[in-house]
């Protein structure tokens, strides 16, 4: 065994890493050592055809409805500090509406589902150490989330960095912390046995996982989805939507071998040009994922890294606010590649309203603003006709949140009526402003209260 494996094992061992994760880890490291291991040309893929539609599928009647739900828990990914907006706590207490954070809407969603129709349905969130205490303080409030008979949450792992020239565990003694990192989102399912979550799950008589990311407002549970998972014995199913423009870095869906993947940018070889084409490649990956935790458990009976997934290798530096320090290499998993790894697998394709994500502060501003309305039950529903506005703003000025706050003292403009909004420098708005059609608008200047553009 190579000496780097070897030392990032032991070091993982002694950080306190479960059998289950040393498992997956030794999978990564081995897969680090083959260059091509996990690259999929275009040339060998096929595009997919028939997918299922969300739309085609029937509703269940109400008592069926209610003991598949019954079964069901919905899981959100919640370990992400918003760092690249410049955040230091959690993404998902950012405020969406006045007063109302993404962990708020999902509580309100969930428990809307809980009363609709008279089930349990508990809410997991994979946590980190940092984002775990003030996310279940929000939790708190909701009593009924406060008093649920099954976890509320669960950790995701961390794994050593490995030193970019000799790809040994780095060593930085002035912030120890540093030396690890969460394994990417594909640790969902290690992370879930490692925890003993998924035997609490499964000892509680629940049957079903839907997993999304806390940013994605729009993945809400769909009782037509759970039903077709449920009546078909399906293992594991992703929701696609239809490829756009705007898909072109993201994780498009093909054939590959006879199962349906995910192509992400980091598994296209170097030179091959297939990755963009939209019309080819029609559906694109929305990290909404159904999950059948029995199937899970008896993958990871026979295999304890289970489900097998492509190496995604992310190259940074030991401390990410330090350029000059040292390079390192961080190995991690998508859980949507899942999909090419379980039998029985399958996409289903969903409305674009179930793929909302808000990564950025272009995409904030569009979901404050009153191009989307926050109902009692938590659904974000579109005002807008047609496609809906597309705003981008001056990186310079806008990409943090404190600059992104300070040019909006007022709130968002109104955008119900905007196709296209374009900011360049700096542009302060005033109260009440209104875009309406395609808007562009260059700084530095103050937009008066009540302009329209």
């Amino acid at each position: 065994m190579d000496g780097y494996i070897q030392a990032t094992l032991t070091k993982a061992e002694k950080g306190g890493a479960h059998p289950a994760e040393l498992a997956a880890l030794r999978r990564r490291l081995e897969q680090l050592d083959e260059p091509r291991a996990g690259l999929l040309p275009g040339s060998e893929l096929e595009p997919l055809r028939d997918v299922t539609d969300l739309e085609q599928l029937p509703e269940p009647p109400a008592e069926q409805a209610r003991e598949i739900l019954d079964r069901l828990v919905v899981v959100k990914l919640n370990g992400g500090l918003g760092t690249s907006m410049g955040l230091t706590g959690p993404k998902s207490l950012l405020e969406v509406k006045p007063g109302t954070s993404f962990l708020d809407v999902v509580a309100q969603q969930v428990l809307a589902v809980r009363r609709q129709y008279g089930v349990r349905l508990p809410l997991l969130l994979m946590n980190s150490v940092i984002t775990r205490g003030p996310s279940l303080a929000v939790l708190d409030r909701y009593d009924e989330l406060r008093e649920q008979d099954t976890p509320r949450d669960f950790l995701q792992g961390r794994e050593p960095k490995l030193r970019a020239d000799d790809r040994q565990p780095v060593e930085w003694p002035a912030e120890p912390e540093l030396e690890w990192c969460p394994p990417g989102h594909g640790d969902l399912y290690t992370a879930l046995a490692a925890t003993g979550t998924l035997d609490r799950l499964l000892d509680a008589g629940l049957r079903w996982c839907f997993v999304s990311n806390s940013d994605n407002l729009g993945a809400t549970v769909d009782v037509r989805i759970a039903a077709w998972i449920a009546a078909h014995e399906i293992p594991f199913a992703m929701e696609a939507v239809r490829g756009t423009a705007a898909d072109r870095k993201g994780g498009h869906l093909a054939r590959h071998d006879g199962r349906v993947v995910v192509r992400e940018t980091a598994q296209v070889p170097e030179g091959d040009d297939s990755f963009g084409d939209v019309e080819r490649w029609r559906y694109y990956n929305t990290n909404n994922l159904w999950i059948d935790l029995r199937a899970l458990h008896d993958l990871q009976a026979a295999d304890p890294a289970a489900p097998a997934l492509p190496l995604i290798v992310n190259r940074k530096t030991v401390d990410p606010k330090d350029p000059s320090s040292t390079p390192v290499i961080q190995l991690e998993t998508a859980m949507g590649a899942a999909i090419g790894s379980i039998p029985g697998a399958q996409p289903v394709l969903v409305p674009r309203t179930r793929f909302a994500p808000v990564k950025t502060t272009d995409d904030l501003l569009v979901v404050r603003s009153d191009a989307y309305e926050l109902t009692d039950d938590g659904r974000m529903v579109p005002t807008y006709d047609g496609p809906g506005p597309v705003v981008t703003l001056d990186p310079e000025h806008y990409k943090l949140m404190p600059g992104f706050e300070k040019r909006f003292p007022a709130g968002p403009p109104s955008l119900r009526g905007a196709t296209r909004l374009v900011v360049e420098g700096d542009v302060t708005f005033g109260a009440n402003v209104v875009v309406t059609g395609e808007a562009a608008v260059t700084g530095p200047r103050h937009i008066d209260d009540g302009a329209t553009l």
